[in-house]
């Protein structure tokens, strides 16, 4: 797989740092607080298996799938749930953890969705943000690493479903103006 890369943009060892850190601050903010994490299925699966152990205090999780790409490299603009959450979220100081904030529409439509449901609060933490692609008002609370506008995979973001499992984030090779992947 790694002929199709054509730059590591953070290895494992920094992704580890930014895990750890994020970590410490989710806990020291959260501290006393009934903390929900709800992990954005399938991309931040492993962003958010690192940041639970990471956070030190008592936390409950779950999980929502949303497809908002297919298998391109641009947001459709358009949201649709394939998987809601299992947990009322009433009484949870809720924290949804995104692998990378792009367009944040997707985003956008997630809190929108999840703020009528009476949790305490709402905040977003992503591993990634790419604020150059941003179509939608929205910001995050935690920020692991702001990246350029490239099209990235590993550590669990994927381009048709490939890449995920590179325990690094690379830059997808372009060619010939579009994104190459190989078979």
């Amino acid at each position: 797989m790694g002929e199709r890369i054509s730059g590591i943009l953070l290895t494992a060892d920094e992704i580890k740092d930014i895990v750890h850190q994020l970590g410490a601050q989710i806990s020291r903010d959260y501290a006393g607080k009934n903390l929900l994490l709800v992990s954005v299925l399938k991309g931040s699966v492993v962003f958010m298996a690192d940041l639970m152990r990471a956070v030190t205090i008592p936390a409950a999780i779950d999980f929502m799938a949303v497809s908002s790409y297919g298998d391109g490299v641009k947001s459709s603009g358009t949201v649709k749930i394939i998987k809601d959450l299992d947990i009322d979220l009433a009484g949870f100081d809720v924290l949804v953890v995104e692998d990378i904030l792009d367009s944040g529409v997707t985003l956008s439509y997630i809190i929108e969705l999840l703020a009528p449901r009476n949790p305490k609060s709402i905040r977003l933490c992503t591993f990634l943000d790419k604020p150059e692609r941003r179509a939608a008002d929205i910001a995050a609370d935690y920020v692991g690493a702001v990246i350029p506008d490239e099209f990235v995979v590993g550590y669990g973001l994927d381009y048709a479903e490939r890449y995920r499992n590179l325990p690094y984030v690379g830059v997808l090779t372009i060619e010939n103006g579009e994104w190459r992947m190989e078979n």
